[in-house]
């Protein structure tokens, strides 16, 4: 019979090195399984290739990098505090099965497709949640200390699990039940193959993956837990959805008599209020004048266009001025402070992209609530009477 043990870890525990180390002197496994997946693993060992700012930025999803980054700096933070290296226990693990001989496996789930099911499958408001708490916790990893220790007791792990769940349903699945449920999978193939398997794994998921290590039949089908989040293109959607309204907006007063300086002053609101609330935010997020002039001058197009995004383009222009080097990614992710990551020139790139996008969405929301305040007209008036003289013309026409 095959015999399976799991020890649960800190990420930044010393206890955790000490355990995980003591764990394969005293089991003595036949491999040893570590929650590490392959980009982890290579980032870990330092032998990463960091991708061009170009990549970065045609991948988008900005401000999903930039949460990957702050979650990162905290850790780090945490990290800094105990004075152990955030994967330590991973490495110790990797470095003690190579020394007794014994080979390693990498069983955790590539982290690429858990962040992407995790920004996938939160809600607006989970996500709104999330950034909140983020920033708060940046405060809080400053000022607080911490007993990391603490991590791996189950009782206070499985307390923090349960608030998570409640915070964030939906993220909590994508971040911790489905993880248990892939390192599962992965430690029941490797005992399919040897007698003893050693898994090392965060503590959080220790009793996920016994329960199912107890009962695999109430296992997901693995290409469940890895295929990508399938659903409504909500992007698409809502800024096509801008679009139409914002042509009927136009041709409703165009229709409706109040003259050519009307329908002027509208466009040009809508210039002004887009430009201005995009181009501002790219100056608070630290970018360049010529980034914040770039999201002022691009963002009326792009609010019209699901397919363009102001950042996009403040970001390109924000780039060729301030040059990321190569190694600036492994200095975001060691950064000790975050003013400290700001100086970064990737980081100041990436935070132009996501807050120029914020801005030009703030923008358009802010033009349709108070265009009609602004003009001193009437919304039911101008919608109907436009939209009736608009009916008349076409069927004159007819």
């Amino acid at each position: 019979m095959t015999e399976i043990r799991l020890v649960g870890t800190a990420h930044v525990s010393q206890k955790s090195v000490e355990e995980v180390r003591s764990a394969i002197e005293e089991f003595q496994p036949d491999i040893v399984g570590v929650e590490l997946d392959q980009g982890r693993f290579i980032s870990l060992r330092e032998e990463a290739t960091e991708p061009s700012v170009m990549e970065i930025l045609k991948g988008g999803n900005f401000g999903r990098l930039l949460v990957q980054w702050v979650l990162t700096y905290i850790q780090q933070r945490i990290g800094a505090e105990t004075g152990v290296k955030p994967g330590a226990e991973m490495l110790v693990a990797i470095e003690e099965a190579e020394a007794h001989q014994k080979p390693v496996a990498l069983i955790d789930r590539d982290i690429r497709i858990t962040l992407a099911r995790f920004w996938g499958m939160m809600g607006i408001w989970e996500k709104i949640k999330l950034i909140g708490a983020l920033i708060y916790s940046l405060v809080g990893v400053e000022s607080q200390e911490i007993d990391v220790d603490e991590f791996t007791n189950q009782d206070v792990v499985s307390a923090a699990m349960e608030e998570f769940r409640k915070f964030s349903p939906q993220g909590a699945q994508a971040l911790i039940d489905e993880r248990d449920a892939y390192l599962a999978h992965q430690i029941l193939m490797l005992g399919s193959r040897y007698e003893r398997v050693l898994a090392v794994v965060g503590a959080g998921h220790i009793r996920g993956v016994q329960r199912y290590l107890d009962a695999p039949e109430t296992l997901p089908p693995l290409p469940a837990l890895t295929a990508g989040v399938k659903g409504l293109p909500w992007g698409k959607i809502l800024g096509t959805a801008v679009t139409v309204l914002f042509l009927l907006l136009i041709a409703a007063i165009a229709f409706s008599g109040l003259g050519f300086d009307v329908l002027l002053a509208t466009l040009l609101y809508w210039v002004l209020i887009n430009g201005t609330l995009s181009a501002a935010l790219t100056l608070l997020a630290g970018g360049h004048p010529f980034s914040a002039a770039t999201a002022f001058a691009v963002s009326w197009m792009t609010s019209l266009n699901p397919l363009l995004a102001a950042g996009w383009f403040a970001a390109i222009v924000e780039a060729k001025i301030r040059k990321p080097a190569a190694g600036e990614l492994r200095q975001i992710v060691e950064a000790e402070t975050i003013s400290e990551m700001r100086k970064i020139p990737l980081f100041r790139v990436v935070l132009v992209a996501a807050l120029a996008n914020v801005g030009s969405t703030l923008g358009t929301v802010a033009y349709f609530i108070f265009i009609f305040p602004v003009l001193g007209i009437d919304p039911a008036v101008v919608i109907v009477d436009g939209f009736s003289n608009m009916l008349q013309i076409i069927q004159g026409l007819f």
